[in-house]
């Protein structure tokens, strides 16, 4: 069954994904390609086409809710880092629920994290 995450792909394909400039400039040790990314305003950029009305990051990988990744994951925006499954961590996850939910999927729930093959991590 494997990581929730990689059987779901919601929240790349629903949040805006927005952060700081510098996150994309290696000079001073950003990781984001700037290829990929579009300018906001003069301090944030964002993911490209995840300003769109049906967002879609351009770094998502596979089908929302069967098998999606992100192509850049070492080098994922912070924002992306922070994302926080639900009940990764023994916790319920709004953001993860409302772009779940967005897609016609169910919120994930402790049990999800049951298979044998998942260890969630510690808090």
């Amino acid at each position: 069954m494997g990581h929730p995450c990689l059987r779901c792909g919601a929240c790349c394909a629903y949040f805006r994904v927005a952060f700081h400039w510098s996150e994309t400039d290696a000079f001073i040790g950003g990781m984001v390609p700037p290829a990929l990314t579009e300018k906001l305003d003069p301090h944030r950029v964002s993911m490209r086409v995840t300003d769109a009305a049906r967002s879609r990051c351009v770094a998502l990988q596979g089908t929302v809710g069967k098998a999606a990744s992100c192509g850049i994951y070492a080098q994922r925006p912070s924002v992306c880092r922070d994302v926080v499954p639900a009940w990764e961590f023994g916790a319920a996850s709004a953001q993860c629920d409302k772009a779940r939910i967005g897609h016609g999927m169910k919120p994930l729930t402790a049990a999800d994290w049951l298979d044998p093959g998942v260890v969630p991590q510690s808090a």
